[in-house]
């Protein structure tokens, strides 16, 4: 009996993590767009909201001349790859993900900060890649520990 229960515990664990990779690609994604529309200096279709341009061309867009939208890339690729690993039984894994995700969080807290205290505006895209970081750091929170 108890085997069969710890099969099962980690069978979904296992789709836990699938889960976070997926979410992660997804992440991956919206970043990638951003950081190539910083890049090439395009403006943002954003729902005919001007918000997003605010956003996008603020002195807090960048950091060291580098967008922010291409260390969420990185991010969101490390995200992806650690859970990847861990879905396949890397314990190291899912430390250096939940590391990976903790630091996402604090950095997304701060760039929600900027966006509704200093600009006043806010970017779809990046609340919906903060909706991403919420989800993710809450399935590490939710995926059981195996010994």
């Amino acid at each position: 009996m108890k085997r069969r229960s710890e099969t099962k515990l980690r069978r979904f664990t296992t789709i836990l993590f699938t889960v976070t990779a997926i979410i992660a690609l997804v992440g991956l994604a919206d970043a990638t767009y951003l950081m190539v529309q910083a890049l090439t200096g395009e403006t943002l279709v954003c729902g005919g909201s001007a918000d997003c341009s605010r956003v996008l061309g603020s002195p807090y867009a960048r950091v060291a001349g580098v967008p922010v939208a291409a260390f969420g890339c990185l991010a969101y690729f490390t995200a992806f790859a650690f859970a990847t690993f861990a879905g396949f039984g890397y314990r190291r894994a899912r430390t250096l993900l939940s590391i990976t995700v903790a630091a996402m969080f604090l950095v997304t807290l701060w760039l929600l900060y900027v966006q509704a205290f200093l600009l006043h505006a806010f970017c779809r895209y990046c609340l919906f890649s903060a909706a991403l970081v919420f989800l993710l750091a809450a399935l590490l929170v939710l995926t059981p520990r195996s010994n």
